[in-house]
């Protein structure tokens, strides 16, 4: 049986319209450096990975689908968040998200799909939120997308892979079959890998921050949190590799920052003052000019006043 090439022309077309969509998605790249890369050196071939992730679908004129682990779960620190559900932050990100989608669109029209792989029950053990509140947030994300319209996206999480099976033996499963081990990670973050080094960091400092209260020392405390920083990134390669099984021809999207080349291409979903802040780890703070943008509660309350949403505390207004 014979095989014909793809023809120049169409090949051409079909990497101008991956550029297309890459143009799209760099406004919101989010680096270690700052929101936005001004670098001379983020040109398209910069984004090799993407680019080869987008061009299959472009080509066969399908949706083209993009994976974000993200949106686990609500801090348990009281001083960062306003409850354990959903508020105007993870709204306006899920807007945010959708709308990326439509407006990819307008340059290829069969559109685009994310899928949100909601990743708290991967580790709530080890970031210490119980499984009820983690099933609480995703079902109000669930309602909020559809109650919203926003037909782009959808929610993918361990109950989609295990069903009903205990959380503990999710978990379980999960980091058995997935799971780089301890002496691999701990290699590379002593070991001069810059990105494994920052990551465990962030991390470290989120379970630090999120930590409400401790009943040792604080340095007892830094101890545990850097232990469980090593769970944590374990767990999330897992959960990363699992995504990869479920969704092979997706483009994978990151709320982490990520270096020029990377396989993952790190999204800014909200203004924020630091690279690492997320909605389910902040509040919303709403300014006199419609800006919107996300703070530790604790600073938010000061600035602003509670407005609620449906009854429940959504955000603050600026006064």
């Amino acid at each position: 049986m014979l095989t014909h090439a793809p023809h120049p022309d169409r090949t051409a077309g079909h990497r101008a319209t991956a550029e297309a969509v890459l143009a799209l998605l760099l406004p919101y790249r989010r680096t270690l450096d700052g929101p936005q890369d001004a670098s001379p050196d983020a040109s398209p071939d910069a984004f090799h990975p993407q680019l080869r992730r987008l061009t299959p679908a472009i080509a066969a004129g399908t949706p083209i689908r993009f994976t974000l682990p993200a949106f686990p779960c609500k801090s348990p620190n009281p001083a960062k968040v306003l409850g354990h559900l959903p508020d105007e932050g993870e709204r306006l990100a899920l807007r945010f998200l959708d709308g990326l989608c439509a407006r990819i669109t307008a340059v290829h029209p069969p559109g685009a799909r994310i899928v949100i792989c909601s990743d708290g029950h991967a580790f709530s053990d080890l970031i210490r939120v119980p499984d009820a509140h983690i099933d609480a947030y995703g079902d109000a994300l669930r309602t909020m997308i559809r109650d919203e319209g926003l037909t782009h996206l959808e929610l993918f999480d361990l109950r989609d892979v295990h069903g009903d099976l205990p959380y503990d033996e999710q978990r379980a499963r999960l980091h058995a079959r997935y799971a780089p081990s301890l002496e691999n990670l701990r290699s590379g973050t002593r070991g001069g890998d810059e990105e494994a080094r920052r990551l465990y960091q962030g991390i470290t400092r989120f379970l630090f921050e999120d930590t409400a209260s401790f009943p040792g020392t604080r340095s007892a405390l830094q101890r545990d949190c850097r232990t469980r920083a090593y769970g944590v990134i374990q767990r999330s390669r897992a959960w990363g590799a699992l995504i990869a099984e479920h969704h092979p021809s997706a483009v994978r999207l990151s709320i982490h920052p990520q270096p020029l080349g990377s396989a993952k291409f790190g999204i800014r979903l909200l203004d924020a003052p630091d690279v690492w802040m997320t909605p389910w780890h902040s509040s919303v703070l709403q300014h006199p000019d419609g800006r919107r943008q996300l703070m530790r509660r604790a600073d938010a309350e000061q600035l602003g006043r509670l407005v609620l949403r449906q009854g429940r505390p959504s955000h603050f207004e600026a006064t």
